[in-house]
């Protein structure tokens, strides 16, 4: 599908980029500029020059960047510390170390200011550094696992480890990430397991609470996150479809002149964001009167571009031809006053 796309792959990648960084963030109940990240984005791809983006969007979008796309690269404690500074800048930041496994007890709490729970009581910091070797090893030498299933456990393994005394659920989503590219091979991505995982962010924790007492058995964990990705999967297949389906009616209709009013209201309706359209609110959407609005819909009536919708209630409404079943009458135009 992505092939059938061409430039449009590319929006659709930088999209799905841009949502996994955004999600990341939501999950922990973060906020960053998603424009920041775009820009970082397209800058690091080397599309546009990024301009100045802010410090901790450049960071995170850094280790993404990195992750998913050098992803063949073994991942090592060296990394890790790189991630860890592009996350925080190098140094000590209020209490946080940075760059270095905790040297404290941590804890992962949930719910409001006052009204905390502990959901899981992260490994005394004495066996952190004999812990990540452990899961480092496994990360690069277990070959007999399904990537799939590595990156399902690596995410929650890094999770209850929790090296670091601050960006740890981002670091584990950047790592399960880059084990979804080893298992397609490929750099390109177009589905976000983080905007799913985000959607349904209370049973995440609910599992990260689950695991933490009881007895390490992943099956459950494992089971959601391939359903989240499954999930993700077909979301990417319906934003692709889409996307093809608008391709295709601009070839069809290629030999038509539209203004701009005319291209941007049918993206609209080609993207779903309107499933049909009235004459006010083409004006509405283009600040242009109802007249100019009127002759717009008429222009592409007669191009055979748009067609009147049946029961359209008290004001008339056009929709794509394609989109809406003929009127039993015989088309006419709505007439400007």
């Amino acid at each position: 599908m992505m092939e059938g796309l061409k430039t449009d792959a590319e929006k659709m990648f930088i999209d799905t980029i841009t949502s996994d960084i955004m999600s990341s963030f939501t999950i922990d109940s973060e906020y960053i500029d998603e424009d920041y990240v775009r820009a970082s984005v397209r800058g690091r791809l080397g599309i546009e020059n990024p301009g100045k983006t802010a410090g901790r969007e450049d960071g995170i979008v850094g280790m993404m960047m990195d992750a998913t796309q050098d992803y063949q690269s073994p991942l090592t404690k060296e990394r890790l510390l790189q991630w860890h500074s592009m996350m925080l800048c190098s140094g000590l930041t209020g209490q946080i170390i940075v760059s270095e496994y905790r040297c404290g007890d941590i804890a992962i709490v949930s719910g409001t200011r006052g009204k905390e729970r502990i959901l899981y009581v992260a490994p005394d910091p004495e066996v952190v550094e004999k812990e990540m070797i452990n899961f480092l090893k496994w990360v690069e030498e277990d070959h007999q696992t399904d990537i799939l299933i590595k990156s399902a456990v690596s995410h929650m393994w890094f999770v209850m480890i929790h090296p670091f005394d601050d960006c740890n659920g981002h670091i584990a989503r950047a790592i399960s990430e880059m084990m979804l590219a080893r298992s397609e091979d490929s750099c390109m991505r177009y589905y976000s397991v983080a905007s799913r995982i985000s959607q349904e962010r209370k049973r995440y924790f609910e599992l990260l609470e689950r695991l933490g007492c009881g007895d390490g058995d992943l099956t459950e964990w494992i089971k959601w996150f391939l359903l989240c990705t499954e999930h993700a999967l077909n979301d990417s297949i319906t934003a692709a479809g889409s996307m093809l389906e608008g391709a295709e009616f601009w070839r069809a209709h290629s030999d038509i002149v539209m203004n701009e009013r005319q291209m941007k209201t049918i993206n609209m309706l080609l993207a779903g964001a309107h499933s049909d359209m009235s004459s006010s609110k083409w004006a509405i959407i283009n600040h242009c009167s109802q007249d100019t609005a009127i002759n717009d819909i008429n222009y592409l009536i007669e191009k055979g571009v748009l067609i009147k919708c049946q029961n359209g209630g008290r004001s008339t409404r056009y929709a794509l031809v394609k989109k809406c079943p003929p009127v039993t009458e015989p088309k006419e135009t709505e007439k400007s006053s």
